[in-house]
């Protein structure tokens, strides 16, 4: 009996065709009950979507007139977006619809004060915001506030709107003793909660107060035998980990710090290659949100035929650009 080993199986090819396939359908599935039980995602959908084509260079696969319409009949009096059309405001989805617009060349359609002082008004006495008004506390809020106001051109004097350096204290009074940040001050790092505050500290500029080496080595430890990232220690990996960690670790300039390779071997087995898309990880069910973080993932790790994101923003590098945003 031979004792050589087997060779590994190749590792999938990157679907672009038919993932932009199934991006461009999710909006005729009406009759699927997650199509009417996601209706409060709907306009954080459309930005999944939309980035994750720009990314694949395919950008002008939906309708750019039907989306300004939709992402506009979303609007509230207030300047603040809600998750769908008659859905309550809230910053998240604010983001979602000044993240849109910028993608779209289409931010001249809305009134960026009105959209500010929205903002403004969620920031509280110690700095934290609120996702609406009823006043839930999160630092995935200050990021949201942060970037919307940089992609508005209102973070910085003379447009300044938000108390900036209470936002940052806020967000350094959150820091952990593993150099990692939690939902709010003592709360458990996680790898999202700590994407948006060191993308928020790097957007004003304060990546002096992150603690790169400490924070680089636990997310590092975030690597699984399989190449995938999990969020916090004795969890599953997870495609979206692939973004939210890779992001941070790539604006502390700590990517080298992860097998690249294996993480793209994982990334790519979850992909659904009948129907496209990419789901959380291999043999589960696609959704356009893990597409999304897939795709930014991969476009991190310089992966081919795909356009750089900004790892501050999970936006198009040349969106950003655009926009002159340093």
């Amino acid at each position: 009996m031979s004792t050589t080993a087997a060779a590994s199986p190749p590792a999938p090819h990157f679907a672009a065709e038919l993932h932009t396939r199934y991006i461009q359908a999710l909006n005729t599935q009406t009759h699927r009950l997650d199509f009417w039980m996601s209706e409060h995602l709907r306009l954080n959908g459309v930005y999944w979507g939309l980035t994750a084509l720009a990314l694949m260079r395919r950008g002008d696969a939906l309708d750019r007139d039907e989306l300004l319409k939709y992402v506009l009949s979303c609007q509230h009096a207030n300047g603040a977006f809600g998750g769908h059309v008659g859905h309550d405001p809230h910053l998240l989805f604010t983001l979602s619809a000044v993240q849109i617009l910028a993608t779209l060349d289409a931010l001249h359609l809305v009134d960026g004060d009105r959209i500010a002082a929205y903002v403004k008004s969620l920031q509280q006495a110690d700095g934290s915001f609120s996702g609406d008004e009823y006043n839930e506390i999160d630092t995935r809020f200050s990021y949201c506030a942060v970037s919307c106001l940089s992609l508005l051109n209102r973070l910085h004097a003379p447009h300044a709107y938000i108390d900036v350096e209470k936002a940052v204290k806020y967000i350094d009074s959150c820091k952990n003793f593993d150099g990692g940040y939690g939902s709010v001050a003592g709360a458990e790092s996680h790898s999202g909660q700590i994407f948006c505050c060191v993308g928020a500290l790097a957007i004003l500029g304060r990546m002096d107060l992150v603690d790169a080496d400490r924070l680089g080595w636990w997310l590092a430890e975030r690597q699984l035998k399989t190449g995938g990232l999990n969020g916090r220690p004795e969890k599953l990996p997870d495609v979206c980990y692939s973004w939210w960690v890779l992001s941070s670790l790539s604006m502390m300039q700590r990517m080298h710090w992860i097998n690249r390779d294996k993480l793209i071997a994982f990334i790519l087995s979850a992909q659904d290659l009948e129907t496209g898309g990419i789901a959380d990880r291999a043999g589960d069910v696609s959704d356009v949100f893990h597409t999304l973080f897939g795709v930014a993932g991969l476009s991190l790790l310089g992966y081919p035929g795909l356009d750089p994101v900004d790892p501050r923003y999970c936006m198009p590098a040349s969106v950003i650009e655009r926009l002159g945003i340093k």
